[in-house]
């Protein structure tokens, strides 16, 4: 909003030649006192300064529309300059806050990138900040085969009971190799069968849990998509509970990491997935059975945790790993990597990526500035809203040539009213000039608009001097 001003072109010399015209003709005024109270006599229908009635009269009048004329454009602008900002050359403010080397806050190691992978995507992440330590096509939608099995898992540990009955039907008996061999209409412990799901990754047995969390492999499907979404696995997809090669069941390497790092928040998952060899029998005692981990990986790295292997012809060879050392857990996943007779080449890519991740990073505490902006605020009762720019710290796992960048985007006006707490911009951390999070910014306090009665409460006290 701006005030009005009059088109008539006045500077700054007029309310002075105003007031001498004014002062000029004041006698004008006294002429139509009563006789007694004259101070200035008057001959010959003149006044005092020799200038008839009617024109001394008419260049009062005059003088005193331009002093109130000269007045009210002052108030204008004092009122534009003051409540009424007229809107900045740029529209919005987005400039780079803080920037930090990690070479500069001490970090020594040296970021050498795997080389000779076999896998056609592969990922690392830090399991806290879920940042990418190394990627290959990542973003990839590729088969995943029983690296499936993880959301399967962790489903029927949220959805299911431990000491459930599970009755196995016809259709999860006749699932191909790698089979529990159950029988249609044996009962198992749905315990127990989370460890021939887990450690020698049965088909038959993922079908008969997901039949009695989701009603039927549909219904279960549906509830894998749903946690999917919820995790932002968007370019993820399933149709089975076992992984069984489909068109419409894929994953990222990256998303695969994501499901991963939920799953291992359970410690029944991690319970599960880190035990060597277990031992059950279905519910009548009429067979016992003994499974036994197939994860090469958990022997074969200092600090392995897990999580799970994988192979169809369709998928090839994968596998989603995680490892712990110090404060520090790194979560992989290889897909597509290698054919038979290359069962080794999952072990190789997982080993390199981890040690990747290990050997040339350190976490570290960033900890963003605070500070306050002024935001101005066109057609407000107040000039400006506050914006106070704040993050919560967070761990990164930087190298020594990675950069830290904070940047801020708000605009440089705001129309009122203003509401408080409203999303106005954000605040962005980059990492290597990449994304990695950002946060909104929120108004400090609301800003009422002008109307009329404050137009009129403003131009009152400016004009009469109330401060």
């Amino acid at each position: 909003m701006k005030v009005n001003t009059t088109s008539i072109k006045l500077n700054k010399f007029t309310p002075m030649i105003s007031l001498l015209l004014l002062c000029k003709n004041i006698n004008l005024f006294l002429a139509f006192l009563p006789k007694k109270l004259h101070i200035i006599t008057y001959k010959n229908n003149r006044t005092f300064f020799n200038m008839p009635k009617k024109i001394s009269l008419f260049i009062c009048l005059l003088s005193l529309l331009i002093t109130g004329m000269s007045s009210y454009k002052a108030s204008c602008h004092f009122l534009n300059d003051t409540y009424f900002l007229d809107t900045p050359l740029s529209d919005t403010t987005n400039c780079v806050i803080k920037k930090i080397s990690a070479s500069e806050s001490g970090i020594k190691s040296f970021s050498k990138t795997p080389s000779g992978l076999y896998s056609t995507a592969c990922c690392v992440i830090e399991k806290d900040s879920k940042q990418i330590l190394y990627e290959k096509n990542s973003s990839k939608k590729l088969p995943m085969a029983s690296t499936t099995k993880i959301m399967t898992c962790i489903l029927a540990l949220e959805k299911g009971s431990p000491k459930d009955i599970v009755t196995v039907s016809k259709y999860a008996a006749s699932m191909p190799d790698v089979q529990l061999n159950m029988q249609s209409g044996e009962q198992f412990r749905l315990a127990d069968l989370l460890y021939s799901l887990m450690l020698e990754s049965h088909n038959d047995t993922a079908v008969a849990i997901a039949e009695h969390i989701g009603g039927s492999v549909k219904g279960f499907a549906k509830l894998m998509n749903q946690k999917a979404a919820e995790l932002g696995c968007n370019k993820t997809h399933f149709v089975t509970p076992n992984g069984l090669d489909s068109d419409k069941h894929y994953t990222t390497a990256y998303e695969l990491c994501l499901i991963a790092d939920y799953a291992l928040k359970n410690s029944d998952f991690r319970k599960i997935i880190t035990t060597p060899s277990y031992s059950f029998s279905n519910i009548s005692g009429s067979k016992q059975y003994s499974v036994n981990n197939k994860d090469a990986f958990l022997t074969q790295y200092n600090g392995a945790i897990g999580v799970k292997t994988g192979f169809t012809g369709k998928a090839g060879y994968c596998f989603c790993g995680a490892a712990k050392r110090k404060n520090t857990t790194l979560i992989s996943a290889v897909l597509a990597c290698g054919w038979p007779p290359n069962k080794t080449y999952k072990w190789k890519d997982t080993k390199k990526l981890m040690d990747y991740g290990f050997n040339n990073f350190t976490k570290v505490n960033f900890k963003p500035e605070n500070k306050n902006i002024k935001i101005f605020v066109k057609g407000g009762q107040s000039p400006y809203t506050y914006v106070k720019l704040k993050d919560n710290s967070c761990k990164l796992m930087l190298s020594s040539s990675d950069t830290v960048t904070y940047k801020i985007k708000l605009p440089r006006t705001l129309d009122a009213p203003v509401s408080k707490n409203s999303i106005i911009g954000y605040v962005k951390l980059f990492i290597n000039n990449k994304l990695y999070r950002q946060t909104p910014l929120r108004t400090e306090n609301s800003v009422k608009a002008v109307d009329i009665n404050y137009i009129r409460y403003i131009l009152i006290h400016t004009l009469c001097g109330i401060s």
